[in-house]
């Protein structure tokens, strides 16, 4: 469900709540759907449970995540986070940036990185 990179410079929290956040926003995390327990998530992926506490806490803050004592941690019902396709296009902005910096320091040229992106998103 979740891809962690612990070798990121983004902190492992914010990578779980940016993932989050991208998929309560395209729909793919609905309202009262339960995410993997605390536990389970931070075994699978080998992280601190802390770690994964943190992510969920902060967007249940936010208002995007609910608790019930007992009880998976959800989406919340009062969320108001779906956005339309222009929105989504724009949370993708930062990491387009980046990808684009990258790929002029290693002088590559924009249809080979073009070419590597579509394959990428093929290969789900």
């Amino acid at each position: 469900m979740f891809s962690i990179n612990p070798n990121s410079v983004q902190p492992i929290y914010k990578q779980l709540m940016e993932q989050i956040r991208r998929m309560i926003a395209s729909g793919q995390l609905k309202p009262g759907d339960s995410l993997p327990s605390v536990r389970d998530l931070a075994l699978t992926h080998t992280v601190n449970a802390m770690t994964i506490s943190k992510a969920y806490n902060m967007l249940e803050t936010e208002g995007l995540l609910a608790r019930q004592r007992g009880k998976a941690m959800t989406v919340s019902t009062q969320n108001k986070l779906s956005e339309n396709k222009q929105d989504r296009l724009k949370r993708l902005q930062p990491a387009i940036n980046q990808l684009a910096m990258a790929a002029d320091q290693l002088e590559l040229d924009p249809d080979d990185v073009i070419t590597l992106l579509q394959n990428k998103m093929t290969q789900k």
